[in-house]
């Protein structure tokens, strides 16, 4: 996405437009990441190489209950997917998904998981997800603490009088501790995910 420039003397009702244009732009760009999500279009279910969407929905962590969905979609088109390319696509790309490494990666990023591992790959995948999981679920605690911190922080900065002061401060030293084991929690869980598996 390119960037829309102004200067700064430009009239306020040009920035407010390129300001406009960029959330849209921004917007259009969360919607089409959303889109993997949704059922297909008619003309993406009419011209579909179905091979190919079975793998790319494995390998977007998709179930593979996902062609009943393709199929109710494509309906309305009067199309019909082609259940054996589908399933063949989706068994290559779902192998291709349901590794170790990505298992870790997928949880890191805060993904869900649906249980889309067959049996025979999913302890390996599920064990090295939980261990992502676990390190982002720890990320996040630091950060809501760190928000947390610059709250109080700016509450101590504008309390007007010595027991304003004094709590602000208790609760800051309160946060400082928690945030100190949610760090921790994070070494760990990063140094877990370094560990061979």
């Amino acid at each position: 996405m390119s960037a829309v420039s102004l200067p700064c003397d430009a009239p306020a009702t040009a920035r407010g437009v390129a300001t406009r244009l960029i959330r849209l732009s921004a917007l259009g760009v969360a919607l089409a990441l959303l889109g993997g999500c949704a059922a297909m279009s008619e003309q993406e279910c009419r011209s579909a190489n179905w091979y190919e969407q079975g793998q790319r929905d494995a390998l977007a962590g998709q179930p593979r209950s996902r062609l009943a969905d393709l199929h109710e979609a494509c309906a309305k088109a009067g199309a019909v997917p082609n259940d054996r390319l589908y399933l063949d696509g989706w068994s290559r790309g779902v192998h291709q998904f349901c590794t170790p490494d990505n298992g870790a990666r997928w949880g890191r990023q805060g993904r869900s998981y649906a249980n889309t591992c067959p049996p025979e790959l999913d302890r390996a995948f599920s064990d090295r997800y939980r261990a992502g999981r676990r390190g982002w679920e720890a990320e996040q605690a630091v950060k809501r603490l760190q928000g947390e911190q610059r709250d109080k922080q700016r509450a101590l900065d504008q309390a007007k009088d010595d027991a304003a002061r004094r709590q602000a401060r208790e609760q800051l030293r309160s946060i400082d501790w928690r945030l100190r084991d949610a760090r921790d929690e994070l070494d760990r869980a990063e140094w877990q995910l370094r560990q061979p598996y």
